[in-house]
C-alpha cells in the first residue's frame, strides 16, 4: 500500500467563468467545481488510478474538513488525517478566458503544539501498512520546519520507501533524513543551493549534489521535455511523446503518484522513469487534475523516450 501525507490540505474550488471580469462589480460564476485538494491528495488519485492501494494522511479540521473527507470518499480513497481545531482552507482558481488562471490561497489554519505531538504518536500505526510513503507540499503554520525529516526517519526506520516532494526549509530538513527520492523543479534547486541555473548541465550538478548528500533517487522535471533522474545507476532522461497539452495542474504531482506506484512494484530506475513520464502526460493531455485514462498511460509508455547521459 501507498500512504501519500498532505499537511497543508483544501477544499479546491475551480470557478469557470464565460464572460469578461469585471472588477468591483457582481460576477456569476458559470461552473464551479469543488475537489479535495493539496499536492498529497493529487498523488493518492494517481496513484489509484495507476492501481495502487492508497490512503491519505495528514491534517484537516472544522466542516470543510468533513468535506474534504466527503469528497474522498466518493473518489474512493482511504484516509486517516489528524483532526485540529481550526478550519481546513480553501482554494480558489478562477479561469476565463481573458486572464486564464488566477489563483487566491489562503493561508489555512495554525497548528497547536499538541495537535503536532498527538499527530506524530499515531503517525507510525498510520503507515504500518504501507510498502510506500509519499511527503507532499507545504506545511500549515505552527508546525515545527523539521517535521518532514521526522516523518522521513520514522518511516525509514520502519523500512519504508519515502518520497518527497516541497521546497524551501522543509525541503532542506526533509534532505537531511535521507529521503528515498525527492523532486525538486528548477526554481527550488535554485533557492535550495543559492544559485541561478542556466543550463542543463548546471541542473544535473545540482542534482548530483543532492544525490551525494544521501538520496537514492533525484528527479528534475523539464516540463513539456520530460524529466531527469539521478541515481545510483547513473543519469538517465526521459522525453515524452509530442502531445496537445490541455492542463499541467497536477502534472508532478501525478508523476510523483507513478514513482510511488513503480517503486512499489520493484520497477529499474530507467522503467520508473519512464512509466512516471508517461503517467504525467496523460494527465496533461486530460481537462481533470490529478484524474485521467490509465488506458492512455499504457499507448504513452511506449513512446516515451528514455537516454542515459
Amino acid at each position: 500500500m501507498i500512504t501519500t501525507v498532505t499537511m497543508n490540505a483544501a477544499l479546491d474550488k475551480a470557478y469557470f467563468m464565460n464572460h469578461v471580469i469585471e472588477n468591483g462589480t457582481v460576477m456569476r460564476v458559470q461552473e464551479c467545481r469543488t475537489t479535495a485538494g493539496g499536492k498529497g491528495l493529487n498523488v493518492a488519485r494517481a496513484a489509484s488510478i495507476c492501481g495502487a492501494d492508497v490512503q491519505a494522511t495528514g491534517l484537516v479540521g472544522g466542516f470543510n474538513g468533513q468535506y474534504l473527507e466527503s469528497l474522498l470518499d466518493k473518489d474512493e480513497i482511504p484516509h486517516q488525517f489528524g483532526h485540529v481545531k481550526g478550519e481546513t482552507r480553501s482554494c480558489i482558481n478562477i479561469l476565463d478566458e481573458g486572464y486564464g488562471s488566477t489563483e487566491y490561497l489562503e493561508p489555512g489554519f495554525e497548528v497547536a503544539p499538541e495537535e503536532e505531538q498527538d499527530f506524530m504518536k499515531k503517525f507510525p500505526e498510520i503507515i504500518r501498512d504501507s510498502a510506500v510513503v509519499t511527503i507532499s507540499g507545504s506545511i500549515p503554520r505552527g508546525l515545527k520546519k523539521d517535521i518532514y525529516g521526522r516523518m522521513i526517519t520514522i518511516a525509514k526506520a520502519m523500512g519504508k520507501t519515502v518520497l518527497l516532494d516541497s521546497s524551501g526549509d522543509t525541503l532542506k530538513n526533509g534532505i537531511t533524513a535521507g529521503p528515498n527520492l525527492v523532486k525538486p523543479n528548477q526554481d527550488e534547486i535554485e533557492q535550495l543551493f543559492d544559485t541561478k541555473i542556466t543550463s542543463l548541465k548546471e541542473v544535473i550538478a545540482c542534482a548530483k549534489k543532492i544525490h551525494e548528500m544521501g538520496v537514492d533517487n533525484v528527479v528534475i522535471s523539464l516540463g513539456k521535455d520530460g524529466a531527469l533522474l539521478v541515481c545510483e545507476e547513473g543519469v538517465f532522461k526521459g522525453k515524452p511523446p509530442k502531445v496537445e497539452a490541455v492542463n499541467a495542474v497536477g502534472c508532478g504531482d501525478s508523476m510523483l503518484g507513478a514513482f510511488a506506484v513503480a517503486f512499489e512494484r520493484g520497477y529499474t530506475a530507467g522503467r520508473a522513469l519512464k512509466y512516471a513520464i508517461s503517467v504525467a502526460t496523460a494527465n496533461a493531455v486530460s481537462p481533470n487534475t490529478g484524474k485521467f485514462e490509465y488506458e492512455q498511460c499504457e499507448d504513452l509508455f511506449d513512446r516515451v523516450s528514455i537516454e542515459k547521459l
